[in-house]
Order: C-alpha cells, then structure tokens, then sequence
C-alpha cells in the first residue's frame, strides 16, 4: 500500500496490530459470519480481521478512536459500499443504535487498558446484542471465565457471567502481533443469556453488592457489606455471612442481592 497509509502503533491507544494470517483466519471461522448478519467491529486497527470478515458480510460498521487509521480503512475497503467506519471513543459509543433491524454481531481486538469498563458499557446493550468475539489480555479472559473461589473470580467475572454465557475459545501468542505485547492474549466468546438465569431485582443494587464485596476479597461477607448495610441481620441472609465474597456463585450474589432489596423496600 501507498507510502502515504503506513501507520505506526500507538502506545496511547493501546495498539497492537494482529499480523498472523493463520490466527486470523482462525478468528473469523470462530466467529462465523453470514451475509445477513449486522457486524460491528470495535478497533479495526489497519484491517486484518475486517477484510475477511468483510468477503463473508459485506455490511460492517467499524467503530476507530485513531483518525489517523480512517483514510486507510477507507482506501482499502473502498469497494464495499456497505462497510461504515465511524470516528469514536467505544467507550462513550452507543451500540443500540444500529441495531434497529436485527441484533448485533460484536468483534474486536480490544485495547487492554479500557477492556473490563468496555465491556461493562457494552453489558449495556445486552438486549440489542446476539453475540461478542473479542481478543483480550488472556488473564482478563481467565477471569471471564472462572470459578468461585479461584484466584481469578472476581467483580468481572460476577457481571459477565449473570448477563452472558462466557466461552473462551483459544490463545494467542505475544508473536502474533506488531509491536509483540509482553502479554499473552487469547479469544473469548460472550453469548448474551436469552432469558437470565437468575434474575436480580435491581441489577444495580447487585451490581453495588459485587463491587463492595470484591473491594477487600479477603474480608468475610459480614465485614465485607458493612459499609453498605450496617445494620444488616446477618442471621437472617440467604448465605452465610462467615464466607468470603470469592466464594460465592453468581445465582448466591443474587440471592444475597434480592434479600437486601426486599429489606429496602420495607
């Protein structure tokens, strides 16, 4: 491509550009595209993903903070007059907004230094979303994932894993990049629940819970919601309040949620 394209990897915007044509072709036959589908693809960078994703789906939006990539993806899918590319922060972006027609279809191989609050706005759109393949940092994918009582559970993992089924898929190693990141990386799956599993009264308020209880992961639940709720009768709550908040399921966070709810409602 024309010297004019050439474009270096910005540490600011946390860039590392996929190059490994085999891990590519691996993500996208993860992903599965079909013609119908509405794709949005978070952070194209110089186009890798997008260009096959683009032969199998020719209607894409692209969402790019770095206005200096616009005029290269521009110039090299010029010739899909379906593919969109849109200059701004995913972060203060609304997703709901494309999909009017049909649910959305989410990609990117996302800036480790905004991956857990952007993914809690994408959460947001939960109901707008069929499904979501990101390339994350491969410990934030671990904690995606987890388990109670493991080292990676946490406040992430609770959230996640109330609004979406969570299935990582493969690693990817620090090679496949340009510059190489000092991190391994690997490829998630994030399947919004058609029908939640078990369902919060006030998703805020479990969502307040989590937050507190993970601040000091060590403390006891009793010690733990303190703050929050300081009279709080630890005989009468759904779980026992000697426990530590890592060791709590998703479904006891709601239960734990959904009593201190009905308490403020009295």
């Amino acid at each position: 491509m024309d010297n004019f394209f050439q474009h270096k990897a910005r540490k600011r915007f946390g860039q590392n550009f996929l190059v490994d044509g085999n891990i590519i072709e691996r993500i996208v036959r993860s992903i599965a595209p079909k013609e119908t589908d509405k794709l949005v693809e978070i952070g194209p960078g110089q186009g890798a993903i997008t260009e096959l994703l683009l032969q199998r789906c020719p209607s894409l939006t692209a969402v790019e903070l770095d206005r200096d990539l616009i005029p290269l993806l521009e110039f090299k899918f010029r010739d899909y007059p379906d593919f969109k590319i849109i200059e701004r922060d995913a972060l203060k972006f609304d997703f709901g907004e494309f999909a009017a027609e049909r649910p959305l279809r989410i990609v990117g191989n996302l800036p480790y230094n905004i991956s857990t609050p952007l993914l809690f706005h994408l959460l947001s759109f939960k109901g707008k979303v069929q499904d979501m393949h990101f390339m994350l940092q491969k410990e934030v994918v671990d904690r995606l994932g987890a388990s109670p009582g493991t080292k990676s559970y946490g406040r992430l993992t609770v959230m996640v894993q109330y609004y979406c089924r969570v299935h990582g898929l493969f690693p990817v190693p620090p090679q496949s990049f340009r510059p190489a990141p000092k991190v391994e990386s690997a490829i998630v799956r994030l399947i919004p629940h058609s029908e939640i599993p078990y369902i919060a009264e006030d998703e805020k308020l479990l969502e307040r819970i989590v937050n507190i209880a993970f601040q000091q992961r060590r403390k006891t639940l009793r010690n733990a919601l303190k703050p929050l709720f300081p009279a709080l009768d630890h005989e009468q709550l759904p779980v026992d309040a000697s426990r530590r908040p890592e060791t709590l399921s998703v479904q006891e966070f709601v239960q734990l949620s959904n009593y201190c709810a009905k308490l403020g409602q009295q």
